[in-house]
């Protein structure tokens, strides 16, 4: 057991985060909450492992990393060890912090749980769990390869976040008119369009056409609840429910961070989908504004204002925005007037979504793949 305490060291003080390993406690916290304790702090060094027994979503039998930084202080509730020579730590680590050491875990977790929500195993109880250990070599092959794998995982996700900002970018120049993707030449101004001037409003009944009770995702858009639910949130009786077809639209009223104004989604997954009342259904005059241009437009926040401007301040309704149905369809938009510039928009604000949703789909089998690799090369 390590119990080595330096109060006048300068590691930085960090914790053990479930699925990221050793964190800055700042980053966590936004400040270290280590205070006047810190001769309670563990001094831990590089290649030593902590086992942090507290319970967590992610973990639910707590997490146990080896330390990559020369030094750090962590808490002294931390179960803290060092492997001997003749054992590859970074392999141990693995074990120890595969899903199939839960099932050991739990035949030590007491029916109680501390007052301080950690798990109520001991350091004696933690070192008697049993890990099956290959030859070094092999053990450093196998740690070494998810290594890179993890690596390659890590740059996947950067990757991601680098796409995700420049989308969020390309938007606001392109729908504020700071990047026009035509020559200058045949530029032609863009117009004040009223939203019912490219959009007539949907009030048909399903009256049983469908039995697709559809809900809003951020990620999907116009998704069947028992996909997104795994069941269904919708009335047993949805004959009353508006009729979507693919291509029209639907208006989301609720808020949430990612859509402070609710969101606006068009049905592309199904040819008929059954939507709530509470939802604003429209379809697009494509003569004025091509689909595929408004879908993107509606994914952006430059409409958000002119909702904004009709929407009651604090008020809601079953927990939507007070956004009156005239008024929504009477929002000023400003929007390209040539449909040959819609179209080139769409096009390439569609490439840049194409790009982000194989580099999801890279990432989503990267960790497929590293998932199934636990799941057979550890006992």
């Amino acid at each position: 057991m390590i119990k080595r305490s330096d109060p006048q060291s300068n590691a930085p003080v960090m914790m053990l985060s479930a699925g990221n390993g050793f964190i800055m406690q700042s980053d966590k916290y936004s400040r270290d909450n280590a205070g006047q304790s810190l001769k309670k702090y563990i001094l831990l060094k590089k290649g030593e492992l902590a086992y942090n027994h507290g319970a967590s979503k992610a973990k639910q039998f707590g997490c146990c990393y080896e330390l990559q930084e020369e030094e750090a202080r962590i808490p002294y509730v931390y179960h803290c060890f060092k492997v001997c020579d003749t054992e590859y730590t970074p392999y141990v680590a693995l074990e120890l912090n595969n899903p199939k050491m839960d099932k050991q875990l739990k035949r030590l977790v007491s029916s109680s749980v501390r007052m301080d929500g950690l798990l109520n195993i001991s350091y004696e109880e933690y070192m008697s769990v049993q890990v099956y250990l290959p030859a070094y070599s092999e053990q450093k092959r196998i740690a070494d390869f998810i290594e890179k794998l993890d690596e390659r995982i890590a740059k996947q996700e950067q990757l991601i976040e680098a796409l995700k900002k420049y989308k969020r970018g390309v938007f606001e120049a392109i729908f504020s008119r700071k990047l026009r993707l035509v020559p200058k030449e045949k530029q032609k101004d863009w117009k004040v369009f009223k939203l019912n001037e490219f959009a007539s409003r949907i009030t048909r009944k399903n009256n049983g056409a469908t039995d697709i009770p559809l809900t809003i995702s951020a990620q999907y858009g116009l998704i069947d609840q028992r996909d997104f639910f795994s069941k269904v949130v919708a009335s047993a009786d949805m004959s009353g429910y508006y009729l979507l077809r693919k291509g029209e639209y639907a208006y989301n009223r609720s808020t949430s961070n990612e859509y402070p104004f609710g969101s606006i989604k068009r049905l592309e997954l199904y040819n008929e989908g059954a939507v709530s009342t509470l939802y604003l259904c429209f379809s697009i005059n494509e003569k004025i504004i091509v689909s595929d241009f408004a879908k993107w437009y509606f994914e952006s926040s430059q409409w958000y204002s002119s909702v904004n401007k009709i929407c009651s301040e604090g008020a809601r309704n079953h927990g939507l925005l007070n956004v009156p149905t005239d008024g929504f369809f009477n929002t000023t938009h400003i929007l390209p007037s040539d449909i040959k510039e819609q179209m080139v928009i769409a096009t390439f604000l569609s490439f840049i979504q194409g790009k982000l949703e194989r580099s999801q789909e890279n990432l989503d089998q990267l960790n497929q793949l590293r998932s199934g690799l636990m799941q057979k090369l550890f006992i």
